[in-house]
């Protein structure tokens, strides 16, 4: 158990801000850009977030190879019963049971590749087998279940349905409804259990009705979870047009989930439901509430300093924005959050973030090459900040 525990104490040491879990990085010298930036701000090879992230990732892998999965699955339930967070907020659970499923994930990625049904069946049929060594252990089936997920996505692809082949979309349907067999039998409420809630939701995609069903099912999720920003992010993306939802129903969601996590987030409930749709759709805008949107801005960031987070706002803020499209008043209030985001918030660069020029982190990015393209819009966007213009806008694609 070396490995494993060297892995939990690498975890620990991040949590605890560490010296020594913190990579050193790159340091950016910014002292030339004005006096309203006189200060010297470390670019981040890897932030706290990525190496609490890689570390948990690599339990649950490793637990999974060692065929431990009594051992998996318990720190599983101990993590969501816990609402144990990463210091960006993603539960650590999800990501302890994204390690232990890579392997088979990856495998059947590679038969759905070949179009070999009957392989990747034959992978699954295999992981399954564990759930006969750990029965009524909800946090294993979690993890067989998500794989499902992953899996059944893999089958369908982003293509519009209509563009999917037959045998492809019959495949991801069997998947899903694999999942939600094994999910059925446990109550989220009964198990206090946000990643099975989250299971709910995933399934949506493959619900005859979904619209009727969105709502409910992430109002159950958030209620279970009010601190995790990831389900707000969510359903926002949800409650877009091309998944289950409008442009109305986005709003309305995002202010109803504002007053029920007020008590957590202030006004921050209504900024994180839009953060992704925006992100992903330029109509998104018609509707915000920029002043909430702000405001909601500024309250997650009174509460939630980490500076995965205020780079996610920072590059979204500061190079992230459409030059055209609808409200453009609202996104010109938004622009301005740049100003107060650097001036209050930064003080470190994870160029990971920055590269997307969407706010999204590419966690597994490692070329070179992309990485400085990320530092390079992050500190074009700091220096227009010291002199006093305002923030570019972002091309749609991060490769542009």
């Amino acid at each position: 158990m070396t490995v494993l525990n060297n892995l939990t104490s690498l975890i620990r040491k991040a949590r605890d801000g560490s010296s020594a879990s913190a990579p050193k990085g790159k340091l950016l010298n910014i002292e030339a850009l004005g006096p309203s930036t006189r200060s010297t701000l470390p670019v981040r090879a890897r932030s706290e977030e990525e190496e609490v992230h890689h570390a948990l990732f690599e339990a649950g892998l490793y637990l999974a190879r060692q065929d431990a999965w009594a051992t998996l699955g318990a720190r599983i339930r101990e993590a969501d019963a816990a609402r144990a967070l990463t210091p960006g907020g993603v539960p650590e659970a999800e990501i302890l049971a994204e390690g232990a499923r890579a392997d088979a994930v990856t495998a059947a990625g590679r038969a759905v590749t070949a179009g070999d049904e009957l392989g990747a069946a034959s992978i699954m049929n295999d992981m399954q087998l564990v759930l006969e060594e750990t029965p009524q252990d909800h946090g294993v089936a979690y993890v067989v279940a998500m794989a499902h997920v992953d899996i059944g996505w893999a089958w369908r692809g982003e293509g519009w349905r209509q563009d999917i082949p037959a045998a492809h979309r019959a495949a991801f349907f069997r998947h899903f409804r694999s999942a939600a067999d094994l999910i059925d039998p446990y109550d989220p409420f009964e198990l206090d259990s946000p990643m099975l809630a989250s299971v709910r939701c995933a399934l949506l995609a493959a619900e005859t009705q979904p619209r009727s069903r969105a709502s409910d099912d992430y109002e159950d999720l958030i209620d279970l979870a009010p601190g995790v920003s990831k389900f707000m992010r969510a359903l926002g993306n949800h409650m877009l047009p091309r998944w289950f939802g409008s442009y109305e129903r986005l709003d309305h969601e995002a202010r109803r989930t504002m007053e029920r996590t007020t008590d957590v987030w202030g006004k921050g409930g209504y900024a994180w439901t839009y953060f992704d749709a925006l992100n992903v759709d330029n109509e998104a805008f018609a509707l915000l509430d920029a002043d909430l949107f702000c405001a909601g801005l500024k309250d997650i960031l009174d509460r939630c300093g980490d500076q995965h987070v205020v780079n996610t706002f920072a590059a979204f803020t500061g190079s992230a924005l459409e030059p055209d499209g609808v409200n453009r008043e609202a996104r010109d209030r938004i622009a301005d959050c740049f100003d107060w985001i650097v001036t209050e918030h930064l003080r470190e660069i994870h160029p990971r973030i920055w590269y997307a020029a969407k706010g999204v982190w590419a966690s597994r990015l490692e070329d070179p090459d992309r990485l400085a393209k990320g530092r390079q819009r992050a500190t074009a966007a700091l220096d227009r900040h010291a002199r006093g213009l305002p923030p570019v806008t972002a091309p749609r694609r991060p490769d542009a």
